[in-house]
This record gives structure tokens, sequence and C-alpha cells, in this order.
């Protein structure tokens, strides 16, 4: 008897060290990334990233749910549902930063490691958040604006959802750029398309018809892109200046659509994020976090910009 007692305690002393036993390390752990939105193929590449790293790992399942359209609600039940089913750790783009404090508590007093990707809720418990420096890329954008209109005029933008803390960073790193340089902002910008594609070709060119005369149209996502027929119609109603040069249209991301609408003359240049390694590196965290390792609080991957002379590059 007392040679199992001994034995049983030297057992739980190696053990100790690490918080996944020999038992869960066989098992395979279940990571849940969720997305803003599941119908914005910007998060489709995170998906991506997520299921090869997992496939790599092959102790770990990506599992990606998310609501169908921008809606903070909905997503919050989402990740209450993640709770209740015990996940090992959640991934989390965060649609509003302040509604989603509560939840990640929820998460985290669950014992479940949180950590956010593309968009941040930092007063959360969160422990860790990777994606895009965004106030960089705001910046980047109102820089790309100059390099083709050095003389100020008047831009307009375009954010996602009032609360997203990823796009008010974005707007501020812009503003701090063009408005230093003299830019003033038109009437009716920012509007907030709620991630809804066809929402905001119809939002761009209702400001533009607004204010007939604007010099460049900035948003900070990549959305009516994701409507390209719809985007064309837009850029085409707007042929005079945009091919004249008066109307520049400086805007977000690299995804495949905006890659091919920009090598088709459809825009002027893109600043694109790369949600993909978002995606790997989540997974990773998540693990080293599960395994109650420490990590970096915040890890940046970095932006591409792609103009007609480097675009056939990316679409390789």
């Amino acid at each position: 008897m007392k040679r199992f007692v001994f034995a049983a305690l030297a057992a739980v002393a190696i053990a100790a060290p690490s918080l996944i036993s020999p038992a869960m390390a066989q098992q395979k752990m279940r990571f849940a990334i969720v997305p803003k939105a599941m119908n914005n193929p910007y998060f489709d590449l995170s998906r991506d990233g997520c299921m090869k790293r997992a496939k790599e790992l092959g102790n770990v399942e990506c599992i990606y749910k998310g609501p169908i359209e921008h809606e903070p609600a909905s997503q919050v039940q989402i990740i209450q549902d993640l709770i209740t089913q015990r996940v090992d750790g959640l991934a989390i783009s965060v649609s509003d930063a302040e509604a989603a404090i509560n939840v990640i508590k929820q998460a985290r007093d669950a014992g479940i490691p949180v950590i956010t990707f593309d968009a941040d809720s930092p007063k959360s418990a969160r422990q860790a958040y990777v994606g895009t420096d965004n106030k960089e890329m705001g910046r980047q954008l109102g820089r790309e604006l100059i390099k083709r209109k050095p003389q100020p005029g008047t831009f307009i933008t375009q954010s996602g959802g009032p609360a997203a803390e990823n796009l008010n960073e974005r707007l501020a790193g812009l503003y701090e750029v063009v408005k230093a340089a003299g830019w003033k902002e038109a009437s009716g910008s920012p509007s907030y398309c709620n991630d809804d594609s066809a929402l905001a070709v119809q939002q761009l060119s209702d400001m533009v018809t607004a204010n007939p005369n604007v010099d460049a149209v900035v948003p900070v996502g990549g959305w009516a892109l994701f409507a390209p027929e719809a985007y064309k119609g837009f850029v085409n109603a707007n042929k005079k200046n945009y091919e004249s040069g008066k109307l520049a249209l400086v805007m977000p991301d690299t995804l495949k659509v905006e890659l091919e609408l920009l090598r088709d003359g459809y825009a002027n240049v893109l600043v694109g994020q790369r949600p993909f390694e978002m995606g790997e590196k989540a997974m990773d965290i998540l693990l080293a976090l599960k395994k109650g390792e420490k990590v970096e609080p915040i890890t940046y991957v970095g932006l591409d910009v792609v103009t007609k002379d480097n675009v056939a590059e990316f679409l390789k």
C-alpha cells in the first residue's frame, strides 16, 4: 500500500511542472477562432491559417465559428456557447471592445485561455493580442494617399462598426497623417457599413455624389471590394475623375478579389494585412498558454503595400 502511495505521489510530482498530463496530450485540444462575421471573406484566411497550423501541430483541432453577419450580440452568444462546450482556448476578433469584456472574463474564470486577433479588447482579461498594428495601418493608408496626391484636398473614409477597437485605431492613424498634411474630411464621413459589402459600396457612392469635388476615397477596411461588380460600377461612375488623377482610390487589404481589382485598374494601391498569419500564430499562442507558458502580450504581423508594379507577385 505504501509503495502504491509513493508511486502516485511521484507521478504527481513529475507531472506538476506542466498543466497538460500525458492523457491530455493524447487528446486533441480544441481551440476556437471566432471572427466578427463569417460572411466576410477576409476572415476565411484566418480560418485557413488556423486549420493549417492545427494540422501541423497534430494534437490541436481548429474550430472556426462566429456570427454570419457583423452582430456583436451574436458574437457574445457564440463565445458563451463555446465556454459551455469547454473548448481549450479562444481567439476572438472582437466586434465590440466593451461588450466583449464580460464574456472574456467568463471564459477566463472557467479556466479557458483567451486571446484576441485582428481586433482587440485591450481593457478585457484577454492574455494576448495577435494582429495588425492598426494605428500604423491607418498611417500607411495616409502615406500612400499623400504619395499619390501631395497637394492636400478633401477625402472621405469608411469604417465597419463604431465600437470596433481596431477600426477606430486605423481611423486615428489615418487622421494623424492626412490632417497634419492639410487634408480635410468631407461631409458625411466616416460612414459605417457594419461589414456589409453591398452597403459599403452604396455608402461610398452616396458620399461621392454628395461631395462631387472629393479628391480621395480612403476606407479603413476593404468591404466595398468584396462586392467586385458593384464596386466596379462605383468606379466607372466616377471614371473621368479617377482616370485623370483627380480622384485617388487608396484601399485596404490584399485578398485575391482585391488584387484582381487593382490589376484591372480599379484602385491606385492596396495596403494589406496578413490574416492567414494571424490564424497560424493564434494557434501557437493558445497552445503555449494551455501549457502554462508565458507569451508576448502583443504580437504584430506586418503590412504589404501592393501597386500595379508588384500585384502580379501577390497574385501568384
